[in-house]
């Protein structure tokens, strides 16, 4: 696989199911570098500043647990209030809130290079904008429902996130309609909208308020009771599922919210009381040889333990596991000659195939789960005959991330990942991702076949290489006026 020229192309479809109606959804998403070359240094800059965001806290006056992700990867085009103006916004699941820059704000940017758009929101040009007050519950249950210094009844809830790397937005939440397509049956859409609660950006600051590569937003998809997922489950008629499932040999892939009951997942438990998605690594093997490691380094704690993230790119790991494991991948090829690439990437030169040169790496996980990952995974090719290692050193990166091993899209391609946040697990199994799920709808028992396929072929030559977000849940009736 040529790094150059896989960036993704992504279309997310967002897919909503009622018990009395059919209110499914679609949004539009494409990759922020989408038709522009990257080089090694773009994508290790994102990776770094992502993990500079993961490593810090998060400041939620509101309360909640949700920590933000690098604003780097993927962005949708939603539509927003009545009548709907468009707004591009990161999609991301290691960040909690859908928010969107507000008119009156301040270090807003206004202009962005990525091709894009920006438009900032205006609650009094929707007509189905409402603010939301203190005095309402879902102000009162973001501050577990302790007494709110100086917000009285019909002042604005508000919010404030704080990142890692000094950026910050600050706003207060509002309710109001975000336009989706309706899917009307198998491979059939329409439009249609569902009402929900966002943040409204008032000041952005850093480089949310400076970004060459800005846009409108964020919409998250984390585990706090402000995310979008989490405002649909808190009447526990909503699967709190997800699931994606990323191609890197024809660059589509699939991306659900909800039950997929097809390919079956073999799951290992999250690790409770982390901000992220922590999971207990046992053990590492490469070509069938177990790796001997001191026995506490893949321990969970401050600054430590293994986090599975479809954000980062690359995959990081601990001095001590790093320096171990790519001795023992290389032994088998004692005759390569290396060479930095950006002053950061490790290449040599090789013509044959790596599948058959270098071994396979094994992670072994809490559970007796498993994660294989290929050497046409974790090498990759500059040109025909330059190949370059994925794994990165942690302590070379992050002194505050140097006893992380972070998982990112170097590992999970080519397996469709299962967050079940129902039962707090997480669970993958190799999968083609250009093929189809199964996703089951709870209330009538109705199973669905989506798949990337599912756009038309015109839209396909528009967009390239695509790939789907689908969402499975019911749209309540306190989400709807």
């Amino acid at each position: 696989m040529d790094l150059r020229s896989s960036i993704y192309v992504i279309c997310i479809v967002i897919l909503f199911l009622a018990t009395s109606v059919s209110a499914n959804g679609v949004f539009r998403v494409q990759h922020k570098f989408a038709g522009r070359k990257r080089s090694l240094s773009d994508i290790k800059a994102h990776d770094e500043r992502r993990h500079r965001r993961l490593l810090s806290g998060l400041d939620l006056p509101l309360g909640g647990n949700g920590h933000p992700a690098d604003t780097g990867l993927y962005f949708a085009k939603i539509g927003i209030g009545t009548p709907p103006k468009d707004y591009y916004v990161q999609v991301d699941t290691g960040s909690d809130i859908l928010w969107v820059n507000c008119i009156q704000c301040t270090r807003c940017p206004t202009k962005s290079d990525i091709g894009v758009e920006l438009t900032l929101y205006d609650l009094k040009a929707s007509q189905t904008g409402r603010e939301v007050t203190c005095d309402q519950d879902f102000c009162s249950a973001m501050y577990d429902f302790q007494n709110i210094p100086g917000c009285t009844a019909n002042d604005y809830c508000q919010y404030r996130v704080v990142y890692g790397d000094g950026s910050t937005t600050t706003g207060y939440y509002v309710r109001d309609f975000v336009e989706y397509a309706k899917v009307s049956g198998n491979l059939q859409t329409k439009p249609a909208n569902a009402s929900v609660i966002f943040g409204c950006g008032a000041k952005q600051s850093g480089d949310l308020g400076s970004s060459s590569a800005a846009l409108d937003g964020i919409l998250g998809f984390g585990q706090s009771n402000a995310s979008m997922i989490s405002q649909l489950a808190s009447t526990g008629k909503v699967k709190k599922m997800f699931s994606h499932c990323l191609d890197n040999v024809n660059g589509g892939g699939i991306f659900a919210i909800g039950h997929v009951v097809q390919p079956k997942v073999k799951t290992t438990p999250l690790v409770p009381n982390q901000p992220h998605y922590n999971v207990n690594l046992k053990a590492i093997e490469v070509g069938g040889a177990v790796l001997q490691l001191p026995t506490d380094v893949f321990d969970t704690g401050d600054r430590k333990g293994t986090i599975i993230d479809s954000g980062t790119t690359l995959a990081y790991l601990p001095e001590l596991v790093y320096n171990p494991l790519i001795t023992q991948i290389t032994s088998q090829q004692p005759g390569l000659t290396f060479h930095m690439v950006d002053d950061q990437f490790s290449c040599f030169h090789y013509i044959e195939s790596v599948d058959d040169g270098f071994p396979v790496v094994t992670f072994h996980f809490e559970n007796s789960l498993s994660l294989v990952v290929y050497p046409h995974d974790y090498l990759f090719q500059l040109r025909e005959d330059i190949w370059c290692i994925g794994w990165q050193n942690s302590g070379a990166q992050s002194k505050d991330g140097k006893d992380m091993t972070l998982l990112g899209d170097l590992v999970l391609s080519n397996k469709l990942v299962l967050y079940d946040l129902e039962n707090q697990t997480i669970g993958w199994t190799e999968y083609n991702c250009s093929s189809n799920v199964k996703i089951k709808d709870e209330h009538s028992g109705a199973v669905y076949l989506i798949g990337a396929h599912d756009l038309s072929s015109a839209e396909s030559q528009d967009i390239g290489r695509v790939m789907m977000l689908l969402l499975l849940t019911a749209i309540l009736h306190n989400l709807i006026y």
